[in-house]
């Protein structure tokens, strides 16, 4: 699912309910410009890439990936519906996980408005709203 000319800005919440796959390895949310420049991908991950029920964050700019930050709080789980609320502001965006902990990630991109989202992986996404 694929998404451009929609606006997140600072201030507003992004809520995402989704239900991975009975036999999901992986999904991922991205949140930024295009799919050159992201601000903040989310990606669970329950075993993919070599790794196991980590939430692996990052970004994108110009096509070239940034670091990679990870979080083994894993609050997902195959088959159940969750949702997870995200927020920013020009420093960080923060991220309310299903269980009700929070986790951080640097907005590198230091925006304070984004227009492109997409949502890839063993997922399906159940509602999306930003308000």
């Amino acid at each position: 699912m694929k998404v451009q000319d929609m606006s997140f800005k600072v201030g507003q919440e992004f809520k995402v309910r989704v239900k991975p796959n009975d036999d999901c390895a992986s999904f991922a949310l991205n949140i930024g410009h295009d799919s050159e420049n992201i601000a903040m991908h989310f990606n669970p991950r329950f075993d993919a890439a070599g790794d196991q029920n980590t939430i692996v964050c990052n970004s994108k700019s110009g096509g070239s990936w940034g670091e990679e930050e990870r979080d083994m709080n894993f609050p997902f789980v195959r088959g159940e519906e969750c949702k997870f609320y995200i927020n920013f502001n020009m420093e960080q965006f923060y991220i309310k996980l299903p269980d009700g902990s929070m986790m951080n990630f640097p907005n590198r991109l230091g925006d304070v408005k984004y227009k492109f989202f997409d949502v890839t992986g063993d997922a399906r996404i159940v509602g999306i709203k930003i308000q």
